[in-house]
């Protein structure tokens, strides 16, 4: 993931190392509008503006979004992606900040599925960054932050019922540490679509 500068055009590497280009355009009420795309060619953007940061989401798409104040601490952020190291037994996740949210994103095929699926059993082997590149990932558990004076969160899962598709509340207010340890346990297992 590196920011460059090719002949003055603004580009990015995602982590899955495809290069971006920020590219400017125009609103219909004649304001910059600037977006990602992989073509370095018309409308390339050869100024950063200011105030602005470039946001990987956890399926390596490119954006700019404006920087705001951070409300979730590192501290906090450290803390759900050591749990999920230590309480889960998923291996490929991506935890993902926003606002006053902090959400864990997993991905939907596993290696062996990938490899059953494309009927070729070795195509991972010692290549990581090829299985990267083909991950999906999907947001299934938010911490949310209801509290910053105490510093309690709530925590919600996806539900992926046809008739719901949308988080559900599984905790009352707590601290970060207690949910976490309680919750990301059931990450990938079929206990996690009993939490309710």
């Amino acid at each position: 993931m590196k920011q460059s500068s090719d002949k003055m055009k603004i580009a990015y590497r995602n982590r899955k190392g495809d290069t971006f280009y920020l590219h400017v355009g125009k609103t219909k009420a004649g304001r910059d509008k600037y977006y990602f795309s992989k073509k370095p060619e018309e409308n390339v953007a050869y100024d950063f503006p200011q105030g602005h940061e470039i946001y990987e989401n956890p399926n390596a798409q490119v954006f700019l979004r404006k920087i705001t104040p951070r409300i979730v601490s590192r501290e906090e952020e450290n803390l759900v992606r050591a749990g999920v190291e230590r309480y889960s037994s998923v291996k490929n996740f991506k935890i993902d900040v926003r606002k006053e949210t902090i959400y864990i994103h997993i991905a939907g095929d596993s290696e062996a599925e990938l490899t059953r699926d494309l009927g070729m059993p070795n195509l991972f082997k010692g290549n990581e960054a090829l299985l990267q590149k083909m991950l999906h990932y999907t947001p299934v558990l938010l911490f949310k932050l209801v509290d910053e004076e105490k510093r309690l969160f709530i925590t919600k899962r996806f539900c992926f019922r046809g008739a719901i598709d949308d988080w559900i509340e599984i905790s009352g207010e707590d601290t970060l540490e207690k949910l976490v340890k309680k919750f990301v346990r059931h990450l990938g297992k079929e206990s996690f679509y009993e939490l309710i």
